[in-house]
């Protein structure tokens, strides 16, 4: 039996990355990019590079960012069939700049551009067995929260699958709707990878491991929280895996938790065991770190496989 195509809805763009920490978008600095991004799109490139079929759903303008997008990800194999060109709107954008402590400074340029003007039609999703998934820093945009949700609508009522990545960015969900979208696919979600802090945005009142089994009380059969350089955990099928982080040098962290979950979803479509499927999704997102641009942190099976090859943590190679 073929595996379902893996879809996502939502934000194109590109990012332009500070190289001096501390600015807070402030001061003059050196940045570099455009670098593709958009965590949605991030999230399937890397599930097409571990060979997962797929399908984006999302808005480019008729510019230069647009076309560097697109050749990203018709180079990296994702499915571009509902990437929409614009005419008059021009791609999104955003600009991060790091902190020594790990926080980040976002602006994001996504109202009326590309990004959030698209159309979306639910009859245009692909035939056979579907899984959609929800990045759900995207749901706070209006438009894109409504593509969304018409696609999770879709999806479900066809017997397919959603999975989610909380991503509950304070500068993104900033309003009730955001909140009970959040909450509405959270509650029907097939797989749900939370950090940490997502648990925290979700359930202020829990702790860890409460959060974890309220997740597990409704629709959700894994659960994989996402501990940054502390690695993850995986719980699911009876089953939980505890992994190490891995020794790396950190340059760049946004998108790393994307590619963790293209990973982890790509491998489990596959039917990869979810200890190895998580043990090269937590191998992933240490690589992702080790790279400046979003999207350049993805990686394919021979990157993962030869960088735990030669890590210097044992406890980090093991499932």
């Amino acid at each position: 039996m073929d595996a379902p195509t893996l879809c996502t809805i939502g934000e194109l763009l590109v990012e332009f990355v500070s190289h001096k920490k501390g600015c807070g978008l402030r001061t003059i600095a050196d940045y570099s990019g455009p670098y593709p991004s958009g965590a949605p799109a991030i999230f399937l490139d890397q599930a097409a590079r571990m060979g997962a079929r797929t399908r984006m759903y999302g808005g480019l303008g008729e510019d230069g960012f647009g076309q560097l997008l697109r050749d990203r990800l018709d180079r990296d194999g994702v499915g571009t069939e509902g990437v929409e060109n614009v005419p008059g709107r021009t791609t999104g954008t955003a600009f991060v700049s790091y902190y020594d402590d790990g926080r980040r400074d976002f602006i994001f340029h996504l109202a009326n551009t590309a990004a959030d003007g698209f159309s979306f039609d639910a009859g245009t999703l692909p035939d056979g067995d579907l899984v959609l998934h929800v990045s759900a820093a995207s749901l706070g945009a209006a438009p894109l929260r409504h593509a969304i949700m018409r696609g999770v609508e879709a999806v479900l009522s066809r017997g397919g699958r959603i999975t989610c990545d909380p991503n509950a960015r304070p500068e993104l969900l900033r309003d009730d709707a955001a909140r009970e979208a959040l909450e509405y696919v959270v509650a029907r979600s097939w797989c749900l990878m939370p950090s940490t802090s997502d648990l925290g945005f979700l359930y202020p009142d829990l702790d860890e491991s409460a959060a974890i089994d309220r997740l597990l009380d409704s629709s959700a059969e894994i659960v994989a929280v996402k501990r940054g350089a502390g690695g993850a955990t995986l719980v699911g099928h009876g089953e939980r895996h505890d992994l190490p982080g891995h020794a790396v040098t950190e340059i760049d962290p946004t998108g790393a938790g994307d590619g963790f979950c293209g990973t982890l979803v790509a491998l489990l479509l596959q039917g990869r065991p979810l200890a190895e499927a998580g043990r090269l999704a937590n191998a992933a997102g240490a690589i992702a770190v080790t790279r400046r641009g979003p999207m350049e942190g993805n990686s394919t099976p021979a990157e993962i496989e030869a960088f735990l090859a030669s890590s210097l943590n044992p406890e980090g190679k093991s499932a």
